[in-house]
């Protein structure tokens, strides 16, 4: 009998947690259709209005069912965030005031969150540059949370709490609900008025529950992230706490208009078709991962989740080491995409971050990482981030051609 090569000895290796995620899948798509079933949703709220987007019921509809499956009051859905940092700047400006602190426990956050902070850049209206000061708690050696110091970290003067879900480009485990729920319990028995902000992008639909099950005053994501199902072709949300959700409204529109306004420009029933694929299409993305952490450990590289860990967003790690290796591995899953198949990733600046990037995104949204895509900052020690895929088995095709590309470890 012809032996197996590495890729199919990992899909007969990962058969039992794949029928997990199926079970996972299954329980989130029953929570949507429920939600769908309870607002009667029908043909005719996809019919989209225009302008000043007033009395659109749809959007109505749809801001209603993403409060109820993300377990929150209220729910802001809109295309007009270009993106989940849009999101994510959004409900922060929409809170905090001049004179607030705010204090990310999860370590540094996301790059492009650097410039909304005012950690880097000047001058283009940051949080600093309105005068809201910041702290971060710094990881322990071994990327957790560090537990102790949190304990005495909330001050009178907190207003928010910034927990990032995922890993982002860093190397530590991405945060359970479990988890967020601790740093929020710890956090209100400091501060009962200190907000929890949860960055919810690539974490959407991984488990039974969103943050705001466990505490969580306001979570932001990406619509062609995790809940966009990947066919949503723009837009972000924000749900929690409905005043806090109207604060970042009236940033998003104006003091006034708040969430009364925004048309969908025929963009509604995409938006509910996305949502109803999201569980399955964040499944496959689960279980792809599960394939590149078991084939590359298998090549000796480490890997970040470990090949049979629980996985807490869609995000999967390889340690590299060079940038030879990570510009390869990323060209290779560029030969495999459905879209630029035919071009050649080079690491570049790209708005937002601190370094050089090389991104392979054949996409049919563009950065849409809910279909698939490999990337990393140029900087040691060289980690190639993979992300999302429609089908577990585009992501085994893609990683054929990374196998041969990168080859052994160390």
């Amino acid at each position: 009998m012809k032996p197996l090569t590495q890729l199919e000895a990992a899909e007969q290796a990962m058969s039992l947690i794949f029928s997990k995620i199926d079970t996972q899948v299954k329980k989130n798509l029953t929570q949507i259709l429920k939600s769908f079933h309870n607002y009667r949703l029908g043909p005719h709220h996809f019919a989209s209005v225009s302008g000043y987007g007033h009395d659109d019921l749809g959007r109505e509809v749809l801001d209603q069912v993403y409060a109820e499956v993300m377990g929150a009051e209220a729910a802001l859905v809109r295309v007009q965030f270009v993106s989940g940092t849009h999101a994510i700047a959004t409900a922060l400006f929409g809170v905090l005031r001049p004179g607030d602190h705010m204090l990310s426990v999860a370590g540094a956050p996301y790059d492009t969150l650097e410039e909304v902070i005012g950690i880097r850049g000047e001058g283009q209206g940051s949080l600093k540059d309105f005068g809201v000061e910041y702290r971060q708690l710094e990881l322990t050696p071994t990327g957790t949370i560090d537990w102790q110091a949190l304990e005495t970290s909330i001050q009178p003067q907190t207003r928010l709490v910034l927990i990032q879900r995922s890993c982002g480009y860093s190397w530590r485990p991405s945060l359970s609900i479990e988890e967020i729920g601790k740093i929020v319990d710890r956090v209100k028995a400091q501060n009962p008025n200190t907000i929890c902000f949860v960055d919810n992008c690539y974490g959407e639909f991984i488990e039974d529950r969103e943050p705001p099950a466990v505490g969580a005053d306001l979570i932001a994501g990406s619509l062609i992230k995790n809940p966009g199902g990947t066919i949503v072709t723009a837009g972000g949300y924000i749900a929690g706490r409905r005043d806090l959700v109207e604060a970042a409204a009236c940033r998003l529109t104006s003091p006034g208009i708040g969430s009364a306004g925004g048309a969908t420009l025929d963009q509604t029933r995409l938006m509910f078709q996305g949502l109803f694929l999201a569980p399955q299409m964040v499944g496959e993305a689960m279980k792809g991962n599960h394939l590149v952490a078991h084939v590359f450990q298998g090549l000796g590289y480490p890997v970040n989740p470990l090949p049979e860990a629980p996985r807490r967003d869609v995000i999967q790690a390889v340690k590299l080491g060079s940038a030879e290796k990570l510009v390869a591995f990323c060209r290779a899953f560029q030969q495999y995409s459905p879209v630029g198949s035919y071009l050649d990733p080079m690491p570049a600046p790209m708005p937002g971050y601190d370094s050089n990037l090389v991104m392979a995104g054949g996409t049919f949204i563009d950065g849409s990482t809910s279909e698939l895509s490999a990337d990393g900052p140029l900087r040691e020690p060289y980690i190639v981030f993979c992300q999302g895929g429609t089908h577990w088995t585009h992501v085994a095709i893609a990683l054929e051609a990374a196998i041969e590309a990168v080859g052994p470890g160390p």
